[in-house]
């Protein structure tokens, strides 16, 4: 009985938020995400991968960005939501700044509500280890895995050309992508659907033969509204958003994720 209004419970939430899709629920009734569902037993054609958190691990920044907050580390989780907002604010306005500016401005604005003097110059330095991260610890192997099974392999970032670049140069996983799209291309960031749109088109491919691979729930949800499938790296720290769509993948790390994906490919 109880299993039953599990079940009942959480197609209702699915279901509310147009996410009511018949497949198999995953046997994990206690996670504290919401359940994958399986909509597509089918490989995808194009995976496409977030960059920031979801392959490279943040400590660093947020280190950094903690210590010109004066030690205030519990204020980096919202200098990183108002950068989120203010990239789609400026999306919305349709206009455009490096991600890394914007970054950098949402710092100050932080700094400033809670009573910290910043500099330009301190701002800099505090957002510029963004550019040498290192991979999370099983992000090497999955990639590897994943491509070693014929993916085609496609970065899809709100940092710019020149920053994806030097991130994965320093990461060492330039080798494993086909391809790097940046926002910067088109002048909106993610999750806006015009990107995950524009990616698709970008290389040839529909929406629903895309894969969006991230540890954001915002991100998923932005993909899964572009008629993508979506896979959830569920990092500590982050969650789905619950009134969108689940996706057919839900995984506490990458190379649980590759051999999802490794399986699909048999």
């Amino acid at each position: 009985m109880k299993s039953r209004r599990t079940f009942i419970k959480r197609m209702s939430l699915a279901g509310s938020a147009g996410a009511l899709v018949p497949g198999v629920l995953s046997a994990n009734e206690d996670s504290n995400q919401p359940t994958s569902i399986m909509r597509n037993e089918k490989a995808p054609k194009v995976l496409f991968f977030d960059v920031n958190e979801s392959l490279l691990d943040l400590a660093a920044i947020k280190s950094s960005i903690g210590k010109a907050l004066n030690g205030r580390e519990d204020l980096v989780p919202l200098w990183f939501t108002t950068m989120l907002q203010y990239s789609l604010v400026s999306t919305t306005a349709r206009q455009y700044a490096d991600f890394g500016a914007i970054g950098m401005a949402t710092l100050k604005m932080v700094a400033a509500n809670n009573g910290i003097e910043l500099s330009d110059d301190d701002a800099k330095a505090a957002v510029s280890p963004i550019k040498s991260l290192p991979a999370h610890s099983e992000v090497k192997e999955a990639l590897a895995l994943i491509k070693k099974a014929g993916y085609r392999m496609i970065s899809l970032t709100n940092s710019s050309n020149a920053g994806v670049a030097a991130q994965f140069e320093n990461a060492g996983l330039t080798d494993f992508f086909d391809q790097r799209l940046s926002v910067e291309d088109i002048g909106k960031f993610k999750p806006h659907t015009d990107v995950y749109d524009w990616a698709a088109r970008k290389v040839g491919v529909k929406p629903e033969e895309c894969m969006m691979i991230a540890a954001h729930g915002w991100d998923i949800a932005g993909a899964l509204w572009a008629n993508w499938r979506g896979a959830f790296i569920a990092r500590p720290g982050q969650q789905l958003y619950p009134l969108a769509p689940l996706p057919e993948i839900n995984e506490p790390d990458l190379l649980k994720i590759a051999n999802r994906l490794v399986a699909l490919k048999r």
